[in-house]
């Protein structure tokens, strides 16, 4: 093989493995969406979602609906901590959260974090066919609280005022 066609050779390689790195889904690749989805079985609905912090996704409705879950444990005391915002109190809440799992405490709530949250969902409702709703139940075994997921795979909850909300990463609407 001459140098010409080597290098030919070389560069359309590293084009190739470039592309399919591009290609690749990130960790947090339900977060680039804009939103907390699941589609078909919801089994693994909340395995890939985004990263909820106090420096990522911080003020959103994804956080919202975290702390709506962070209620039904009861780890946080009063429907009134729904706020959306995730301070110090939602990080420590997250820890204990993460103490009662088994995981890494480390406040963050990543696909791990999420992935355990996601196995305390309940069939309530509905179909789990794409473009049909579903309505889930979170069972804590403390107080139980449900989701709808929506035609589109969103997930919607009752914020602090009982009011349904979309949950959603790069917004903010709840009280």
């Amino acid at each position: 093989m001459t140098s010409y066609r080597k290098s030919a050779v070389a560069v359309l390689t590293a084009a190739a493995v470039l592309t399919l790195g591009l290609g690749a889904s990130p960790a947090s690749a339900k977060a680039s969406d804009g939103f907390v989805r699941g589609y078909d079985g919801f089994a693994d609905d909340f395995d890939d979602e985004g990263t909820l912090s106090l420096s990522v996704n911080e003020k959103s409705n994804a956080t919202c609906m975290w702390q709506a879950i962070l209620w039904s444990e009861e780890i946080n005391a009063s429907r009134s901590s729904i706020d959306g915002v995730f301070g110090d109190r939602t990080h420590e809440a997250t820890r204990v959260f993460q103490q009662r799992a088994g995981l890494t405490m480390d406040g963050k709530v990543g696909k791990g974090t999420f992935a355990e949250a996601g196995k305390r969902l309940t069939y309530v409702s509905g179909s789990t066919a794409r473009g049909k709703e579903l309505t889930l139940k979170y069972e804590s075994g403390r107080r139980n609280i449900n989701f709808i997921r929506d035609s589109q795979g969103r997930y919607k909850f009752r914020d602090a005022n009982s009011d349904w909300r979309v949950a959603g990463y790069d917004y903010l609407t709840c009280p």
